[in-house]
């Protein structure tokens, strides 16, 4: 009987209108899209496609009211009012009302043994709240408008004397409210329909360098004194490693990692109700453990933000009546409004926004998580890597594109399978208090770096957990798992045999069989680690799992056989078998399609596209690739995963959207099987930072794509990244089918082993 695994979440169309494909311009030189994107961007190839084996009392404040005029400016004068540009980012509209949402249960309860709250709520409505914003509005102010349509939703809101709203802007280029200036760093309180400029000129200085944020909050501190205090951070966030913060004025400056974030609220010597962050990917569990010392709560989101960010409007409003409202209170009513907005305008977007009770959390999680680190070490130094690796493999992964290995940490300890893993997760979800996803599966509220995609980042996660305090026991688990991870991958070629250009130019990967296991591993233990790229500081590799013999014999019968990666033409149909023992070491598979020009190849990107019978393989010869428009585009599937019991595939395609290099989102599923854009994202390819920005919303009529793909000569040598088509305008929502590419194409599939090493197979010239 035929076992059909081709995704069942994507349905293919056609439309017989395609453009074919040509490279326009004379090349960009903006670095590749795949090599350094997509081929190392990518997770869950083959699921939906993987075998089973895969395994005080009230305070009087001055008020100001300031009326504001939405109006067009240059955002660069330094006046006493401000003024919104009308033309910014406006989704929603402060005049639109939210969809309703049914609020799902809250936690209240609080874990034995948990330190008391440092935020002691007066009640009565004579809690006093000073709420401060750090908004950094780098590009996303200074090209969407996000941080004037977050400023504009609290300016709406309706809240009395004693809720005081301080706003620090800074970071930014061309801020498009009037008044604000993108010279200097501004402060500014909100109130009643309006800012007020409280500093015209705090110094033109980083918004990621902690004593920027110290000196925010002990300004507000003797200036608006509360008994309740708030702090949001507004931007960019990279979680684990990278933490919080992009400025686009000082972009050498880096961001503001958790052991700067951990330097600035010491010095601050405030401690918060809560500590949010309107930016992606945040709710960590290094996060929660550093903010322990200054807040009672976490208010974050473990996946990237749409593009519309909080929605200040309503729960602010709500807190204004009722400023003694409890603070999961609070963290309710902003999840519900950001998953309300979302839905109403981001569909198709995955969204996630927690509430964790940093109390709790510090209370039960270290000692939980301590022995889960342990019985990691030990089961990899016991020769069940493998058991780990796939339990990494198949938890939920967040921004899978941008390669920082966060995954959901609840998730991951589950899949993992023993006692402590269990205990763990139990801990994990008693301590978040309040938490809503849409469109994502199997997202808990706190997530935690796990490496799998960037080895350099090891050293430096486990710098940061020294320096914020964290046990030793989980950065010994993940030098150890890199370790043995980056081993496999050396004795399997390394960085480059993990490359299409093989399959190209000479039948597929090189196969190291288990017979040279022994000279390559004794080359790379003696610290020969040419084989392997993006290393870091590669101190992690001295923590080998278990002693050199048994890592060979460990390698030898845990080692991907490259040799058996050859297809059988059957007229026309090609076919690869892989043994029971081979499949068992396959994480994943990827359809790679090339377009030859003539005068070499442009790389069509990665698709899961094939299908199983058996212990075969059926490759997907059909010439048909994914097209936006009937305009044939390069395309990177990065995850499938399973959504309410159905099938969800994402990817993105790279391309410039009114002169802006991004990545277009795209999901398949079961509202969308053909697929749609949900979105774009900006593309910093050029080093730019390492945290992440949040999604664009959906592509707006009038917006002019160009579609890039990469181009390799026939000497095997990526040339240049090139314009791939026409450019086209968008006219209505784009409309995704598979349309036939016309010429000469070659395909490969892309095979991924246990040590996330990748193999070409062979190519098929059609």
């Amino acid at each position: 009987m035929a076992d059909n695994r081709r995704p069942t979440g994507r349905k293919i169309r056609t439309t017989g209108n395609s453009s074919g494909v040509h490279l326009r311009g004379d090349g960009l030189g903006s670095g590749p899209v795949g090599s350094s994107n997509g081929y190392s961007g990518r997770r869950k190839g083959s699921s939906g496609t993987q075998r089973a084996a895969l395994g005080g009392g009230s305070l009087t404040v001055i008020i100001i009211i300031l009326m504001l005029v939405f109006g067009r400016g240059g955002g660069n004068t330094d006046t006493g009012t401000s003024t919104f540009d009308s033309s910014s980012y406006q989704q929603p509209s402060v005049t639109q009302s939210l969809p309703q949402v049914t609020p799902q249960n809250v936690d209240t309860s609080v874990a034995s043994g948990s330190r008391a709250k440092r935020t002691k709520i007066l009640g009565n409505g004579e809690d006093v709240i000073t709420l401060m914003v750090y908004m950094c509005g780098t590009d996303l102010e200074s090209k969407y408008g996000m941080a004037t349509n977050d400023l504009r939703e609290m300016a709406s809101a309706d809240y009395g004397d004693n809720v005081n709203i301080i706003v620090y802007t800074g970071g930014c280029n061309a801020w498009k409210t009037n008044g604000i200036s993108s010279s200097v760093n501004q402060i500014y309180r909100v109130k009643r329909g309006g800012i007020e400029n409280l500093v015209k000129d705090d110094g033109a200085k980083p918004m990621t360098d902690p004593e920027t944020l110290s000196s925010f909050i002990k300004y507000c501190a003797k200036n608006y004194p509360a008994n309740r205090y708030e702090l949001i951070m507004w931007d960019h966030g990279g979680g684990s490693v990278s933490g919080y913060g992009y400025d686009e004025k000082y972009k050498s400056a880096g961001s503001m990692r958790l052991g700067e974030i951990d330097k600035a609220l010491r010095s601050g010597g405030v401690t918060f109700d809560f500590i949010g962050f309107d930016a992606c990917l945040m709710a960590t569990a290094e996060t929660a453990l550093m903010l322990d010392n200054y807040a009672d709560y976490m208010i974050a989101s473990e996946e990237t933000e749409p593009g519309i960010g909080w929605y200040y409007t309503n729960w602010l409003t709500k807190l204004g009546s009722d400023p003694s409202m409890s603070t999961i209170k609070i963290g309710q009513n902003i999840i519900d409004d950001f998953t309300a907005a979302c839905a109403q305008q981001c569909r198709g977007q995955k969204t996630t926004l927690s509430i964790t009770d940093l109390a709790e959390f510090k209370n039960t999680v270290p000692d939980k998580l301590a022995a889960f680190s342990n019985s990691l070490s030990d089961m990899i130094s016991d020769k069940n890597y493998k058991q780990v690796s796939d339990a990494r493999y198949v938890t939920r992964e967040f921004a899978q594109s941008s390669r920082i290995d966060q995954v959901d940490l609840a998730d991951f300890a589950t899949n993992v399978g023993n006692s402590q893993g269990r205990e763990l997760a139990d801990a994990i979800k008693s301590a978040v208090k309040y938490n809503r996803t849409s469109g994502i599966s199997n997202a808990h509220g706190i997530s935690v770096y796990f490496p799998l995609q960037r080895k350099s980042y090891v050293d430096t996660a486990c710098s940061e957990y020294s320096e914020i305090g964290m046990d030793d026991s989980y950065a010994n688990a993940i030098r150890a798992f890199a370790s043995l991870q980056t081993t496999g991958q050396a004795v399997s070629g390394g960085s480059a045999a993990a490359s299409p250009l093989g399959s190209l130019f000479g039948g597929g990967s090189s196969a190291t069989g288990a017979d040279m296991v022994g000279s390559l591993l004794g080359a790379f233990l003696g610290g020969d680690y040419s084989s392997i790229s993006d290393l870091g500081s590669a101190d992690f590799l001295s923590d080998r799992a278990m002693p050199d013999e048994e890592l060979e014999e460990y390698l030898t019968l845990n080692h991907f056989d490259a040799s058996s990666l050859f297809w059988s033409d059957n007229g026309g149909e090609y076919r690869m078998t892989l043994s029971d023992s081979q499949w068992d070491l396959v994480h994943g598979i990827d359809m790679n399609m090339f377009y030859d020009t003539g005068t070499g190849y442009a790389d069509l990107g990665l698709d899961n596209l094939f299908e199983t019978q058996g212990n075969d393989i059926i490759a997907d010869t059909s010439g048909l690739w994914l097209a936006v428009d009937g305009h044939i585009c390069a395309y990177y599937h990065t995850d499938t995963s399973e959504v309410d019991g159905a099938e969800v595939i994402s990817g993105y395609i790279p391309a410039y959207v009114n002169d802006e290099r991004v990545k277009m989102l795209v999901v398949f599923d079961e509202e969308s099987p053909y697929g749609r854009i949900t979105g774009t994202v900006s593309d910093y390819h050029d080093g730019q930072t390492d945290t992440v920005a949040k999604t664009v919303s959906e592509l707006q009529s009038g917006d002019k794509i160009e579609l890039i793909c990469d181009f390799y000569d026939y000497d095997g040598n990526y040339f240049d990244t090139y314009y791939l088509g026409d450019a086209f305008t968008v006219t209505d929502e784009p409309y995704l089918s598979n349309e036939d590419v016309g010429g000469k194409i070659v395909i490969t599939y892309c095979f991924t082993d246990i040590y996330e090493q990748e193999y070409w197979s062979p190519s098929i010239n059609k």
